[in-house]
C-alpha cells in the first residue's frame, strides 16, 4: 500500500510531489530497504511490513526533509528506526543450531515448537530482480543476506544490529550512525565493538559458485537421490561435517550417518516418486520446494530446503516446514 496519488508532498529540492512522483523517486530503493529490514527482523513478513511503514513515514515526513543528507541515507534512517520500534519487547528469531543445545538423536521422533518465532528464508526474487552487472557487487550483496549472517545478527540486541548494519554494511560513519540513532559517537563505537566481537565467532561455510560444474553436478545428484528416495545416495553426497536443521523442529543433526538415519526413519516417503523437488533460491543459495505425494496421489507442499554445497559435498541444509512460505516464493501448493 503506497501513498495516495492526490496527496502532495515536498521533494528534496522543495518541489511539490504527487504520490506517483514520490513513489517513483523512491522505487529504486525498495529492494535495498527490504533487505535491510530483513537483516534487522529475520522475517520476510515483518520486513515487508516494515518496508511499507517506512514509506508511509517517509511520505508523512517529506516536508521536513531539507536535503541535509542523501535521499537514500534519509530513507535508511527511517527504516532503521522503524525496525527498532517494531523489535521492542520481541523475541529474537533463531535457527535450531542457535539455541545452544547439542545435536539431537535421529532415533528420537522430532517434536515441533511452533511457539518460537523462527528465522525465515528470504526469496531471492524479492531482493534481486535481475543479476547486477558487476559480479563482485553480487557477491557482496549476497553475503549480507546469507542465512548464517542473518542468524548471527539475531543474537545481537536490536541496537547492536542497527549499529553493525549501518557501519559495516551501509558504510556509514560513526557520526552518521550516532545522529540517526540518537546516540553519542562513543556509544556507537562501543556498541560496534561488542557486535563485531560476536560476529567474529560466526561459523559459516563458503559455498561453491553456482557456475562451478561441481556445484551443478552435486545438486543434480541431490535432487535425483531425493526423488528416487535413495537414502544411501543422499548420504553419499553429504560432507563429513554436514549440518541439518529444520524449523519449527528445534533439534538439529550433524554427520551423514545421523542425517541418513533421520531421513530413513521419519520421512513419510516410502518409494521413488513420492517426493518431487522444484528449484528456487533463497538468501543467495540454491533452494528446493519439496512436494510429497499424498494418499490421493497428489504432490502437495511439504517443505522448503536451502542447500549449501561445498567442494566436500552438501555442507548445510536448512529445511522449513511452513506452507505459507510457498506463496512468498511464488510457488504452487500442489503440483499437476
Amino acid at each position: 500500500m503506497g501513498p495516495r496519488a492526490q496527496e502532495p508532498g515536498t521533494g528534496p529540492a522543495g518541489e511539490d510531489l504527487t504520490g506517483e512522483e514520490f513513489a517513483a523517486r523512491l522505487a529504486p530503493l525498495r529492494r535495498e530497504i527490504l533487505a535491510h529490514c530483513y537483516r534487522m527482523t529475520g522475517s520476510v513478513h515483518d520486513a515487508e511490513d516494515m518496508l511499507q511503514e517506512t514509506y508511509l513515514r517517509a511520505w508523512r515526513a517529506m516536508r521536513g526533509f531539507e536535503n541535509r543528507s542523501s535521499l537514500r541515507t534519509w530513507m535508511f534512517r527511517i527504516a532503521t528506526n522503524t525496525c527498532l520500534t517494531h523489535l521492542e519487547g520481541r523475541r529474537r528469531r533463531p535457527l535450531p543450531t542457535g539455541l545452544g543445545a547439542p545435536a539431537a538423536d535421529p532415533r528420537e521422533q522430532p517434536r515441533e515448537d511452533r511457539t518460537t518465532p523462527w528465522l525465515e528464508p528470504m526469496p531471492d526474487r524479492l531482493v534481486w530482480a535481475t543479476a547486477p552487472a558487476d559480479p563482485a557487487e553480487t557477491a557482496v550483496d549476497r553475503d549480507t543476506v546469507r542465512l548464517a549472517f542473518v542468524a548471527a545478527l539475531q543474537h545481537l540486541t536490536a541496537q547492536q544490529r542497527a549499529v553493525l548494519l549501518l557501519r559495516d554494511v551501509l558504510a556509514w560513519s560513526a557520526a552518521e550512525v550516532a545522529d540517526a540513532l540518537g546516540l553519542s559517537v562513543a556509544a556507537v563505537n562501543s556498541t560496534l565493538q561488542r557486535a563485531r566481537a560476536h560476529m567474529a565467532n560466526v561459523q559459516d561455510v563458503t559455498p561453491l559458485e553456482p557456475t562451478d560444474p561441481r556445484h551443478q553436478e552435486l545438486l543434480a545428484r541431490y535432487v535425483a537421490a531425493f526423488e528416487a528416495y535413495d537414502v544411501a545416495a543422499i548420504v553419499e553426497l553429504l560432507a563429513a561435517d554436514v549440518v541439518w536443521e529444520m524449523p519449527p523442529f528445534p533439534g538439529w543433526y550433524t554427520g551423514p550417518r545421523a542425517v541418513g538415519e533421520l531421513i530413513g526413519t521419519w520421512c513419510p516417503a516410502r518409494a521413488a516418486g513420492d517426493m518431487r523437488l522444484v528449484p528456487t533460491s533463497a538468501n543467495g543459495l540454491p533452494s528446493f520446494a519439496m512436494y510429497m505425494r499424498d494418499a490421493q496421489g497428489r504432490h502437495r507442499a511439504f517443505q522448503l530446503q536451502q542447500v549449501a554445497v561445498t567442494a566436500a559435498g552438501v555442507r548445510h541444509v536448512t529445511v522449513w516446514f511452513d506452507d505459507d512460505l510457498f506463496a512468498r516464493f511464488g510457488l504452487p501448493t500442489e503440483l499437476d
